[in-house]
């Protein structure tokens, strides 16, 4: 296939929203995955006769290998040219997903969601810089609000797709059913996704870096959970060895002559480090959230996994209306508007959680949830869009994965921080369970006004358009 540059027109056209669609379902693959998945682990559990330890590792073995991947996709896309490293993790998260779909044991559904999870954490990062690069700084805000809302659909989705295929299915149809999408994406983007050409054949890979930053990053969730789980030996060497070697990491950053698998001095930029820290908290306060919720709609409302789904329905709703207001005005509006105001109704949708121990109804729920999804995607794309509109194209790649791995480490560090402070209270509430996740709620309330802080660093006015 012969190399296409990106279109300087300002039109998002048939062929760039093909193109989007395309690589949005390996994203929607990756991140509905999770979710699908955690609504079978009493089925696999009894599956497997497995103690809930040992099941739980099903899910963390996943996330930790997410997390271990992020970090290295810059490095290959611009080495090996973003459409091929798509297509590869496309087949690697696919493999993984027949081979969990095959397991014998639960040690041998842990070892392939690892070899899954190392897929879906490159698909995010390089399917948004593929696309950013194709679609060019003037059309890149638009295409990327269409394709941002994915993320938020999957936790209201996962739940209600994985009640479904449990109530019509075995339990390896929770993997089973990721080949079709996979093998389409597949074909497809071998047809209609252009080759670009790498950004820097000659780049080495940062060895000492990478042993560092995704060890040290999944060591460190690790710790976080252990926290959640009471295991204090496990937990504190956990945590501590994660910092000490994310320190090492930025050390080596700074110093290396090198070009660092991840550049600190990335996040000195403006906007960048805004932005960092905005989907920074953004992942904390999302998945902390989607953590939360599902949870207590089944452990404190005893409703199934299809009932939860269906309750948190609105959410995703709201974050589609909301991704076609931010489509619409993206290009008229200053990114900080959209984020802030984006953020101020996050923070107006959570705190009716904060008040679940007084008997809050459905419809109020309801209601909170369908502005919180609006307000979420008031925030991703705009702040994506920021750095993809104002920095050189051989960046996007190392910029994007930076960029998911905050998103994701985020979203790790604050579920698994969660987890902590909603054990302590329901120590502290004597098992009231409506309380202690109210108490939780004002944590994920202030993780919000932190991100509010973030965003007013935010750039004032729109980008000026590279040609």
């Amino acid at each position: 296939m012969t190399e296409k540059t990106a279109a300087p027109a300002e039109k998002v056209d048939g062929p760039l929203l093909r193109i989007a669609f395309i690589l949005v379902l390996g994203t929607f693959m990756a991140s509905i995955d999770a979710t699908i998945v955690s609504v079978g682990i009493d089925t696999l559990a009894d599956e497997f006769h497995a103690s809930l330890a040992e099941i739980q590792w099903v899910s963390t073995a996943y996330l930790l290998a997410v997390v271990t991947a992020v970090p290295a996709s810059g490095w290959l896309a611009d080495r090996l040219g973003g459409r091929r490293v798509w297509l590869v993790a496309v087949g690697v998260f696919l493999c993984g997903s027949a081979l969990c779909a095959l397991s014998w044991s639960v040690t041998s559904l842990i070892v392939f969601r690892v070899l899954q999870g190392l897929g879906a954490g490159v698909l995010p990062p390089t399917g948004q810089a593929l696309l950013a690069r194709i679609a060019g700084p003037a059309r890149t805000g638009r295409v990327i609000s269409v394709v941002a809302v994915v993320p938020l659909l999957s936790p209201v989705l996962g739940p209600l797709a994985g009640g479904a295929l449990l109530g019509a299915a075995s339990w390896p149809w929770l993997f089973l059913v990721n080949l079709p999408v996979g093998v389409a994406a597949i074909l497809l983007a071998r047809r209609h996704v252009p080759v670009l050409e790498p950004t820097s054949r000659r780049a080495a890979f940062d060895v000492r870096g990478a042993v560092l930053l995704s060890p040290g990053l999944a060591v460190l969730v690790f710790g976080l959970t252990e926290v959640a789980h009471g295991n204090t030996a496990a937990a504190t060497v956990g945590v501590s060895a994660g910092l000490l070697m994310l320190s090492g990491f930025v050390v080596h950053g700074l110093r290396t002559r090198g070009t660092p698998l991840i550049d600190p001095r990335l996040f000195t930029r403006p906007p960048l480090g805004a932005a960092a820290l905005a989907l920074l908290v953004l992942g904390a306060s999302v998945f902390g959230t989607t953590f939360l919720l599902p949870l207590y709609f089944q452990s404190g409302r005893g409703l199934s996994a299809w009932g939860t789904g269906l309750l948190l329905a609105p959410q995703g709703l709201g974050a589609a209306a909301g991704s076609v207001l931010v489509n619409r005005t993206i290009d008229k509006v200053a990114p900080r508007t959209l984020v802030v105001t984006g953020v101020t109704l996050v923070l107006a949708g959570t705190v009716p959680f904060t008040q679940l121990d007084h008997g809050l109804p459905d419809t109020a729920i309801a209601l909170a949830l369908l502005l919180r999804g609006f307000g979420m995607a008031m925030i991703g794309a705009p702040v994506m869009n920021i750095v993809y509109s104002r920095i050189e194209p051989q960046q996007i790649a190392r910029a994007s994965g930076a960029l998911n791995l905050l998103n994701t480490v985020g979203g790790s560090l604050g579920t698994a921080a969660l987890a902590v402070v909603l054990q302590d209270r329901l120590g502290a509430r004597h098992q009231d369970v409506p309380a202690a996740f109210a108490d939780t709620f004002w944590w994920v309330v202030g993780l919000g006004l932190l991100a509010a802080a973030g965003t007013t660093r935010l750039p004032r006015t729109r980008a000026l358009r590279r040609a």
